[in-house]
Order: C-alpha cells, then sequence, then structure tokens
C-alpha cells in the first residue's frame, strides 16, 4: 500500500472550477467542420435571457450535455453551439415597465437600443452558469436570434417562401392580445377556467314575441349579426325567417335554425357577435354574416358600440350591464365558468379582432407534415402524439406579422404610386421602417418609389430556423451537405405546438425534408409534491445556490436519476443531497484504491470474474439506456452496481489482498 494518489478528501466546486479553466484554455469542445467523422448537430432550445434560470430548466440543459458526450463517445464530430433567443415581446415589456410607457409612446430606434442594453445586461453571466454545470457546448462560436446574421437568414427564408406563393395577406379575424398590442398565432393561446356571469336578457322579435338570450359578453352586443336555435327544438320552429329586435341598439337581426345552438344550454337560443369566440368566426364565414368592428386594437370600443365608444372592455361591460338593468332588459344574472383564451406571454384576455396581416399558408400542408413527422425517431416515442394532435387541431393559417419593434422585420416594401409589395433578394439583413429598398429596385407599373413594411415578425419564424442556422443553410453548403438534417432537437414538450411544430412546417416549406433525424421530448420539473414550481407559489428552489454547494456533478446526477425520459420528474435539495452522498461514496472509495500499486498481471480468481461478470452486465444495461437516450437507466444501474455490488462486496472480498499486494 502506498499513498493516496487523490489528496482531496471529496469531490468539491472548486475541483470543477479548475476544469472548466482548462476546458476554456484548450477550446476542448470546439466544432471542427473540416473533421472526416460523422456529424452530429445538436439544435437545443436556446434559451431566453430572463435572469436566473429555472431548476427545471437546468436540469434539462444537463442532461441534453449527455446526449453530446455520448456522441463524442461514439466517435462523431458533435456540432454544438451555445445559442440564445434574445427577440421578441419579453424583453419589450421589460422595457415598457421599467420607463413606464407603451411601446408606441418610444421612438423606435430609441426603444431597439433599450432593449438591446436590457437583453445585454440580463445575458451577461449566462454563459457562466452553463459553463458552471459543465455543458460542453462549443461556447467560443455563439449565436444569437437577434443578430444581424441570424436575423437576414429569417428573412432569406421568407423571401424564399414568398417566392414559392406560400406568404400572403388578408383581412381576417385573428387573435389579438391588448396586452401585447398585436397579433398572436393559435400556438401561443393558453385557454384558462376564468370565474364569469352570464347575463339573462329579454329580446323581442319583428313579431312581437319576447325571446330570452344569454351571455357572458355584453359588451358585444353592437356586434351581433343572428340569433340561433337547434333545427330539432320545437320550441323556436315558427321563428325560422324572423327577426330579433337588438336590445338597446334597435337593430334587425335574422333568425336563423343551425345545430351549433345546444336545447339544453340556457334558453336554447344564442347570439353571434363579431367577435366573442372562435366559434363565432367560423359561423361568420359559413354564414356570410358582414362583421362589425367593437372592438379596436387598443382594447377600446369604437364607434359601432354607440354609447360605449372609448371605453375599456371591461368597463364597457359594466356600464351595458347596468343599462339593461335599468332598461329592465336583464332579468337574471348567474355566476359560471368561461373557457377562455389568454396570451400565455401577457395573460391578457385574448380578442378576435378584424386585422391585415400577413400569413404563412399551413391548412393545405396538415397531411404532409404528419407525414414527415413518421420520418422521424421520437424519444419517447409516446410523445409524437403531442406533436400529432396539434396539428390535427389547426383551423387557420399561421398569422406572422406582429406590430412590434425588437423582433425581425418583414423584408417587404410597397410601391408608392399602385401599392403592390416588392421583396428584395435575400442576403443582407433588411430594416424596410427606415431603410430604403436596394438600389434598382423598380416596381412592375414603372414607379421607383417605395414605401418601407413598419410589422415584423412573429418570433416564432425566427426560432423556427435554428437547425437551419447551425447547420450553415445559405451560408455554408459544405457544412449544411454534412450536418443537416438535423441528428437531434432536444426540447420539452410544452413548446412542441411552438417550436417543433414551426420548425417542421418551415422545413418542409424550403426543402421539403424532414428538419431531425431524432425528437428527444421530456418532461417538467415539479416540486416535492408534483405541483408546478414557481416563485408565486412559493415552492421555487433556486438551483445556483445548490450547484455551488453540491457540485455540479452532484446536480448532474440527480438530474440523470430523476428525469425518466418523456416524464415530469421531482425537484429537491434532499433529492440533490442524495447523488452528492453517492458521489462521497464513490469519491472515498477511488482515493483508497488510489493508494494501492497497479499491476499489470496476476491470476483471476473467482471473486475477480464476478465482478467482471456484473460490470459486462452493466455495460449492457447502460448502453440500453443510453441507446434511447433515457439517462435514468445509467444512473441509477451504475449507482446499484458501486453502492451494492462493488463497494460493499468486492472491496471488502479483496482488501486482504490488496493490502497483501496482491
Amino acid at each position: 500500500m502506498t499513498e493516496m494518489k487523490l489528496k482531496e478528501k471529496r469531490w468539491n466546486s472548486d475541483i470543477e472550477a479548475e476544469l472548466i479553466k482548462l476546458w476554456d484554455k484548450e477550446n476542448l469542445y470546439k466544432f471542427d467542420k473540416e473533421s472526416a467523422n460523422n456529424v452530429y448537430a445538436i439544435d437545443d432550445p436556446p434559451p431566453y435571457p430572463s435572469g436566473d434560470p429555472h431548476p427545471g430548466q437546468m436540469a434539462h440543459y444537463a442532461t441534453i450535455d449527455m446526449i453530446a458526450r455520448l456522441k463524442r463517445m461514439q466517435g462523431f464530430d458533435v456540432l454544438y453551439p451555445r445559442g440564445y433567443d434574445r427577440n421578441g415581446i419579453n424583453i419589450e415589456q421589460i422595457v415598457e415597465k421599467k420607463y413606464k410607457k407603451s411601446i408606441h409612446d418610444f421612438d423606435r430606434e430609441e426603444f431597439i437600443q433599450l432593449c438591446k442594453t436590457e437583453v445585454d445586461k440580463i445575458a451577461e453571466n449566462v454563459d457562466n452558469i452553463f459553463k458552471k454545470i459543465g455543458l460542453s457546448c462549443d461556447f467560443e462560436n455563439p449565436y444569437a436570434t437577434e443578430s444581424p446574421e441570424y436575423r437576414a437568414l429569417s428573412q432569406a427564408c421568407f423571401i424564399q417562401m414568398w417566392n414559392k406563393g406560400l406568404i400572403f395577406e388578408d383581412l381576417r379575424p385573428n387573435n389579438y392580445c391588448p396586452g401585447c398590442k398585436t397579433t398572436i398565432a393559435e400556438a401561443e393561446i393558453i385557454y384558462e377556467e376564468i370565474n364569469s356571469t352570464m347575463n339573462f336578457m329579454k329580446w323581442k322579435t319583428n313579431s312581437g314575441e319576447e325571446i330570452e338570450i344569454g351571455t357572458t359578453r355584453p359588451e358585444l352586443l353592437a356586434a351581433c349579426q343572428a340569433v340561433l336555435f337547434n333545427p330539432k327544438d320545437e320550441r323556436y320552429q315558427h321563428l325560422k325567417n324572423k327577426k330579433a329586435i337588438l336590445p338597446i341598439y334597435g337593430r334587425e337581426i335574422p333568425i336563423i335554425p343551425h345545430p351549433v345552438a345546444k336545447i339544453e344550454f340556457g334558453s336554447g337560443m344564442v347570439m353571434i357577435c363579431s367577435y366573442g369566440d372562435t366559434t363565432d368566426i367560423q359561423l361568420f364565414r359559413e354564414l356570410k354574416l358582414k362583421p362589425i368592428k367593437a372592438i379596436d386594437e387598443h382594447n377600446e370600443m369604437t364607434e359601432e358600440a354607440g354609447f360605449l365608444k372609448g371605453m375599456k372592455v371591461k368597463e364597457a361591460r359594466k356600464a351595458i350591464i347596468e343599462k339593461m338593468k335599468e332598461e329592465k332588459i336583464i332579468f337574471k344574472q348567474e355566476q359560471t365558468i368561461h373557457r377562455s383564451p389568454t396570451c400565455e406571454r401577457s395573460g391578457h384576455p385574448v380578442e378576435f379582432i378584424s386585422l391585415k396581416e400577413w400569413y404563412v399558408k399551413q391548412l393545405d400542408s396538415l397531411g404532409e407534415l404528419k407525414k414527415t413527422a413518421d420520418k422521424m425517431k421520437f424519444y419517447p416515442e409516446k410523445n409524437k402524439q403531442i406533436l400529432l394532435n396539434w396539428i390535427d387541431s389547426i383551423t387557420i393559417d399561421w398569422p406572422i406579422s406582429r406590430r412590434r419593434y425588437y423582433h425581425t422585420e418583414i423584408p417587404l416594401w410597397y410601391c408608392e404610386k399602385c401599392n403592390e409589395p416588392f421583396t428584395p433578394k435575400p442576403g443582407p439583413y433588411y430594416q424596410p421602417w427606415k431603410d430604403k429598398p436596394p438600389k434598382g429596385s423598380k416596381c412592375k407599373c414603372g414607379s421607383k418609389e417605395f414605401k418601407g413594411e413598419e410589422r415584423v415578425f412573429d418570433t416564432w419564424m425566427d426560432s423556427s430556423i435554428s437547425n437551419l442556422f447551425i447547420t450553415g443553410y445559405m451560408r455554408d453548403e459544405k457544412l449544411f451537405k454534412k450536418a443537416y438534417p438535423c441528428a437531434m432537437r432536444p426540447q420539452g414538450r410544452e413548446i412542441v405546438r411552438t417550436w417543433l411544430y414551426y420548425t417542421l412546417l418551415k422545413n418542409k416549406h424550403l426543402l421539403d425534408s424532414k428538419p431531425f433525424e431524432e425528437v428527444w421530448i421530456t418532461g417538467l420539473g415539479l416540486d416535492e409534491h408534483g405541483r408546478k414550481m414557481s416563485k408565486s407559489k412559493g415552492n421555487y428552489i433556486e438551483p445556483m445556490p445548490l450547484i455551488e454547494k453540491y457540485g455540479a456533478d452532484a446536480w448532474r446526477l440527480w438530474a440523470a436519476s430523476e428525469t425518466n425520459i418523456g416524464e415530469d420528474f421531482r425537484i429537491s435539495e434532499d433529492r440533490i443531497q442524495g447523488a452528492s452522498k453517492f458521489l462521497t461514496k464513490l469519491w472515498n472509495m477511488s482515493r483508497f484504491i488510489s493508494s494501492f500499486e497497479i499491476k499489470e498481471t496476476g491470476e483471476l480468481t473467482n471473486a475477480d470474474h464476478w465482478i467482471l461478470a456484473e460490470l459486462n452486465k452493466l455495460t449492457k444495461e447502460c448502453k440500453a439506456g443510453y441507446d434511447k437516450y433515457n439517462f435514468f437507466i445509467p444512473a441509477t444501474k451504475i449507482r446499484e452496481f458501486i453502492w451494492n455490488s462493488f463497494a460493499s462486496h468486492y472491496i471488502e472480498m479483496t482488501k486482504s489482498r490488496a493490502y497483501s499486494g496482491d
């Protein structure tokens, strides 16, 4: 027995810090695009700089890194750049809140600079956080979604789709967020159960009869264009082809039999307004009703709403209820639960407003997108259904234009003479709201005078090309040929409907190709009791103090041990501490072994044969887990082997031999 070669009594963060410095010095994880090895490209979620990272997010990134390290061990050249999503409404809202005024009250140039300043501050320490948990990204060659290079590619992809006839402009009812002050896509909506009041009203028909109608949105009364009853409802057959008279407004509207009205719901009669919900939108199209815009983009009532003009929606609802009570139109009120669409970013209730927007065609491609999804391997396979369910639920084309500032600009100019839109050639990053079109631009009508588009892209127009950007699309043909389709898309299931779906759509439109070979979809990090972890609920755990206390390896081992692929997982200090205790056991065992001289030859005993057989079994079990990117399997199997077989039995069985120099 000699002196222990491992001097430190336990693994600690100081050792990890030294290793990180060594990795930086040696640029250990730089991608070598000239290598003859096969490329394995990982398109991991570029995090949005938003201050402290969520512990579930940090566990997610730690396990993504395990994929990268696994593939290097298997001989691949791993393309794994560190990316950051720095576009969008989130940073704009931070600036609005800080300066206490709306985005549209700023000079545009000034506002963009303020956003950049704020996002730079927030992002300053993000690299250090990711390095601290041992990520083996290529930190020397990062990308950001608001860089000129990235935005130029996003615009180039739009121009390509434009030339293919996949982009169109139309005046349609859109999901509009009054908080974000812009159109939003279906994927950005969350439906919540909200307490509401059902107001039962007495209406008159043009034949003098009285009918009863209930609504939770009385402020939309001015926009009502029809009353429906179910064709099988015997109570109202005699009202077919008659007219209902709008209370307060006195306008006559048709009474129409339609199966959307439920006999058992309320009075069985329902008013159809533009627009209370998605059903109203569909019925206006089907019945060819003329929409009335009662709510504008500022969440205020329009002139069409009469005495409510200029009021905010909630104020208008209160005012019209009071008026109808005074006039004895409302005869009953009941509390109810209403499934209401809200914006996932601002939390504001979504309104449906007719606005002219640019769209990407998707309805005609849904069947083909499902076939393309079949060409990708999902881990776990069951989570593929999340994507298929979302594809089945899509009802409108993708509205991609937004009325914001800190996003990628739509690369369009309009002819001052005939208003014909003009797209430039792909290549540079364009800012039409302040730049003139490329030199020599000329409209079909002969005019050379243009006005630039002021709207910007939906943020997912940018995020959905991350796989194309990292693989060199339109910029590095040699790399793109080697790296595309991207090998792996690891992500959480909560953004399947946005990030994964829109990437699938864009790659289908641009290249008629699947974007990925493999898709790895994880669950959510929950608290010890299985609840969503958030600061507002008081069940939040700050990850960095725990990483500093127990070390990154304890964090990573815990993440691997807890996150069975695709399932939600529990987060608690006790669980992380448990991983740390195992690493202490492993370290103590290693220190003990390091005190003995290494022998090159010797006879194997039955105990040696037994432990080698157990090791071979462990290797096969671990490989089976790695093949499915299920790190729960190797993490738990290695733990069991070390704790229950190697340390507890084999070392004890061989101590006497070791001490005697065998």
